[in-house]
């Protein structure tokens, strides 16, 4: 296929930080994206609707001059969110959903949660008010190895959840292996997964290829080549529980290339790009804007976009423009080749 029309899509589950480094990394997602959901995980927390609008707001200030990009902000689950600050948020246009970190799971994780066990009323206020739960699925016990945490938290935790809050819609985030792609096939049409470019296009020796690959450090971490191939086979099925969600998470090329290198791919310069690689990989592009820009939008009952976005089929780097140097951004596949590039919002 030379070129190849999508719906435009919506990323959602996307990291703009603050301040500075918010400026330079949000133009690269608001020349392809019509939305994203933007995760809450700044320092401060994001914990209530007062501080979900603030950051609305600077973030809109910072959009490109033109552009009609709309932030979609969530909540940070905290021991003090309470069911009147659940409600505020449903029953105002800014908030879209809560998110749930396991304390130490992952960046800015220390203000979350040990376990949702103590979570009821917030789960039960969620559910009332018919607003998303977001869950970063891992487990943090210390005696649990590190491939391992998704598997131990759906077992130990997700599945639980599910049964006591049959009706609240959740998104697993992220996910990593061919046992949570299955189980969320085959749960209720309320709980769904977002997948991100790297799990699709990466297994974990991406990590130690000719050495220490900091760049591919990401949380949850990239796992076996049978869990890509099965969360590529559940991206491309056509099942709508499956939706984008690249989970770019910038950090500074002197942040990860450290002696304690943080977590997080920046990918937003080349996510789609990324995905139409990977759904290129098994001939199934026919399949990516349901992907892309259909299933999301349904499941968060928000309408699909109208315009429409192009990419050409081109053999060479998608546009990489983060800088230079320790304060640069590595991007997601620096250096490699992508079967199409975005031509533009058509």
């Amino acid at each position: 296929m030379q070129a190849i029309e999508l719906t435009r899509p919506d990323d959602w589950h996307l990291h703009l930080r603050d301040g500075e480094l918010l400026a330079r990394v949000l133009p690269h997602t608001a020349r392809v994206f019509r939305r994203a959901i933007v995760m809450p995980n700044l320092v401060p927390p994001v914990e209530s609707v007062a501080q979900a609008e603030a950051y609305r707001e600077r973030i809109r200030k910072a959009l490109p001059a033109g552009s009609d990009f709309e932030p979609l902000m969530t909540l940070y689950l905290t021991e003090q969110l309470s069911p009147d600050e659940v409600r505020r948020a449903a029953e105002g246009d800014c908030v879209v959903a809560v998110k749930f970190y396991p304390k130490g799971a992952t960046t800015h994780s220390e203000f979350g949660v040990d376990s949702l066990a103590g979570m009821s009323s917030a789960l039960e206020a969620l559910e009332k008010y018919d607003l998303p739960l977001l869950v970063h699925g891992e487990s943090t016990e210390p005696d649990c190895d590190v491939f391992d945490r998704e598997g131990r938290f759906l077992d130990a935790v997700l599945r639980g959840v599910i049964e006591c809050f049959p009706a609240l819609r959740l998104v697993f985030e992220h996910i990593t292996t061919a046992e949570s792609a299955a189980f969320v096939a085959s749960s209720p049409a309320n709980v769904a997964a977002t997948i991100t470019p790297q799990h699709l296009l990466l297994n974990r020796n991406a990590i130690f290829e000719g050495g220490l690959r900091p760049h591919h450090y990401c949380l949850p971490v990239l796992k076996r080549e049978a869990d890509r191939a099965a969360l590529l086979g559940a991206a491309t099925s056509g099942d709508p529980s499956f939706f984008l969600g690249t989970d770019s998470a910038p950090h500074t090329r002197s942040s990860k290339e450290s002696d304690c290198g943080c977590a997080g791919i920046f990918s937003a310069p080349v996510a789609i790009e990324s995905y139409a690689e990977a759904f290129s990989e098994v001939d199934a592009l026919d399949r990516l804007e349901g992907f892309a820009s259909h299933f999301g939008a349904d499941f968060y009952r928000l309408p699909r976009n109208r315009d429409r976005i192009r990419l050409d089929r081109v053999d060479a780097p998608a546009v990489q423009d983060a800088g230079e140097g320790p304060d640069g951004l590595e991007v997601f596949r620096s250096g490699l080749a992508f079967r199409y590039r975005f031509a533009g919002i058509v």
